[in-house]
């Protein structure tokens, strides 16, 4: 909660802060650009490449096709549950009019 609070005071006092920039005297003709922080430092430096993590698309398959098998067991076993106990059984309606 404390840091909750101490981000939002820093983002108020940061607004402060590029908003006192925007004195009268640029005028309407004047644009002011923000600084992307995802792109560049308060120094304007580029900041180096995020780190990247290998065999992301095999780590979700390791972890997605055990879970869809329990799953699937899950499911039919309690399907076969249901209609054991005549609970969900679909009808057998021979229509060959």
């Amino acid at each position: 909660m404390a840091l909750a609070l101490a981000r939002l005071a820093w983002l108020s006092a940061l607004t402060n802060a590029r908003s006192s920039l925007l004195t009268p005297s640029s005028g309407p003709g004047r644009t002011v650009t923000p600084c992307r922080t995802a792109v560049c430092t308060s120094s304007g430096a580029i900041p180096p490449k995020p780190k990247k993590t290998p065999f992301g698309l095999i780590r979700i398959a390791l972890v997605l096709v055990p879970f869809l098998y329990v799953g699937t067991l899950i499911s039919k076993n309690f399907a076969a549950l249901l209609e054991e106990h005549d609970i969900f059984v679909p009808e057998d309606d021979d229509d060959d009019d």
